[in-house]
């Protein structure tokens, strides 16, 4: 049975009745139909949300046998409700390029999903489309400012790195001249596409904690030079008050359902190997103000959107952690030990222990965090008894506790193990957050902590674009922005094809991006893409619906 069809089967609840189970007044929401909201901002309190208990949700390197961390965090958080603790789990938005892609969607998976899972795969509230008008808003008030005769600020071209957006997976869009057609149609100069998730607006959304800050946010966004060298902001072309009217409603974080009919958010969705790849700070402290226990999850291995969301989100909001579940799946440790990915079904005892170190080295970074680690292994049916020992084995030696979650089966029922081992780890109370560096930290310094700490690097190697960039940073004094590190997902050197646990390898810096709104800085490593393209069967060939409404396909 597909995900779709067993979401099919649930009778949703109306959505007056979530609310009401958070203990808000029906009155208070913005109904968008029978089974979504948006919830207003003044739900958040920050003492309340102090009380509450945050637990992330990370991975292992992802492998295309995938982990299943949205599956597991729902999966969690149904469990918690029914050990008898009020949680909640709070996610991010899927993006439809994936959606029509090849990841297929991002709601969770059997019995462990968020509902409406067509309409939050789909369209859901408009946020997606509302970042995309605001983004596109200031490439085209950049370009009429270039053509400007009267109201120009001089900007030059050549340094203007604010490319256009679209949610789709469109490759022939990566690059593209805009401009042509004579003096009328506009200053032609070469620029691009670039995917609506990797948008530095939806970083900035996923920041801010009010309108104001939103705003202000906005302005911060740096643009390029004039000719006579002096840096511009969104806020010089007086872009950022039309800016955040787009995102007046985008703001607001969504109220939806699980399959048990347990309250969920899911609020924003940026990228974790561009961006911070976790849900807006917004979404997390309306959750915290609502009940004891709050999930969350961050995208891709640890590495990248877990130690985001550590040195960046949680310093940035001030939130203190005090859990992290760690997903792995027997099939992933195996093909990280070197099996082929065509034979990850069948048992292999001796590939899953060669792909351990993996494991071991996310577990290490999570303590690195002074932050209690637990163990999820999302089971599988092909799993067998010996290979789920190995894992076991492996975690009683480390003194770690494990749980193995059959969630995408049994729901709630199939990760009570794993729920009380969290709360037995939060009542010990023995994590004590503290970020892997400090903001005032030099830039080189930061990078490279990241890179030898979390990722195992010998060294950081810098191209001179990067040592270029480096100065200009320091000349428009953005030194003291955390950094958010672009790097391939698949291992945790920068190098796709290092799998396991690489050592002894050089992380290469080739420049440095500036996203002065969101509030961070880009190292790219290797061949980052902002704009996927489709692979030769997209999954919108199996999508469809019907005379009577009903869609079929998605996943």
């Amino acid at each position: 049975m597909t995900d779709l069809q067993i979401a099919k089967k649930v009778q949703l609840q109306h959505i007056n009745t979530i609310a009401e189970k958070l203990g808000i007044n029906p009155d208070n929401i913005d109904p968008y139909g029978k089974y979504k909201a948006k919830l207003p901002l003044s739900l958040i309190n920050r003492k309340q949300a102090e009380k509450s208990h945050l637990i992330l949700v990370s991975a292992i390197s992802p492998t295309p046998a995938g982990e299943g961390k949205t599956t597991i965090s729902i999966g969690l958080n149904e469990g918690l409700n029914q050990i008898g603790k009020k949680s909640i789990v709070v996610l991010r938005e899927p993006s439809l390029g994936p959606v029509f892609g090849i990841k297929g969607g991002a709601t969770g998976g059997g019995y462990s999903q968020v509902l409406p899972m067509e309409d939050i795969n789909l369209h859901f509230t408009g946020d997606f489309s509302a970042i995309e008008k605001a983004h596109n808003l200031l490439a085209a008030i950049i370009d009429n400012n270039i053509q400007s005769k009267t109201t120009s600020v001089n900007l030059d071209p050549r340094t203007i790195s604010w490319k256009r957006v679209i949610d789709m997976n469109d490759r022939a869009l990566r690059r593209v001249i805009v401009g042509l057609g004579g003096t009328t149609s506009g200053v032609p100069r070469e620029t691009g596409f670039d995917i609506t998730a990797a948008s530095e607006i939806m970083a900035i959304l996923c920041l801010a904690e009010s309108l104001s800050d939103l705003k202000q946010r906005l302005g911060n966004i740096f643009i390029g030079y004039t000719f006579d060298k002096k840096p511009i902001y969104a806020r010089d072309l007086k872009a950022e008050g039309a800016m955040a009217v787009l995102l007046k409603d985008a703001i607001k974080p969504n109220l939806v359902q699980t399959i048990e009919g347990n309250p969920a958010i899911i609020h924003g969705g940026p990228f974790a190997n561009i961006a911070q790849g976790t849900n807006s700070v917004i979404a997390t402290l309306t959750g915290m103000s609502l009940a004891d226990y709050t999930v969350t999850e961050a995208g891709f291995g640890f590495d990248l959107g877990a130690e985001k969301f550590f040195d960046i989100k949680c310093q940035s909001a001030k939130l203190n952690p005090k859990a992290v579940v760690l997903t792995a799946t027997i099939r992933a440790l195996k093909y990280h030990g070197g099996a082929d990915l065509k034979s990850l079904t069948a048992p292999n005892v001796e590939a899953l222990k060669n792909g351990l170190p993996n494991l071991e080295k996310h577990l290490e970074n999570i303590l690195k965090f002074k932050v209690t680690p637990i163990i999820a292994i999302n089971r599988f049916a092909t799993d067998t008894d010996e290979e789920i020992a190995v894992i076991k084995n492996f975690a009683a030696q480390k003194d770690i506790p494990v749980a193995l979650a059959d969630v995408w089966a049994k729901g709630g029922k199939g990760a009570v193990e794993l729920a009380q081992l969290v709360v037995n780890a939060i009542d010990k109370n023995t994590s004590q957050f503290t970020p892997l560096y400090k903001w005032e930290d030099s830039v080189t310094g930061k990078i490279e902590t990241i890179a030898t700490r979390i990722y195992g690097a010998e060294h950081v190697d810098y191209t001179s674009r990067a040592r270029a960039d480096l100065k200009k940073i320091a000349d428009l004094g953005l030194e003291g922005l955390p950094v958010c590190i672009a790097k391939t997902q698949k291992s945790l050197s920068d190098n796709p094809l290092l799998l396991g646990r690489p050592k002894d390898f050089i992380i290469t810096v080739r420049e440095i991006e500036i996203a002065a709104g969101a509030g961070f800085l880009i190292p790219i490593t290797g061949d980052i893409m902002r704009m996927p393209g489709l692979p030769p069967h997209p999954a919108a060939e199996n999508i469809s619906i019907d005379d009577d409404g009903e869609i079929s396909g998605l996943f």
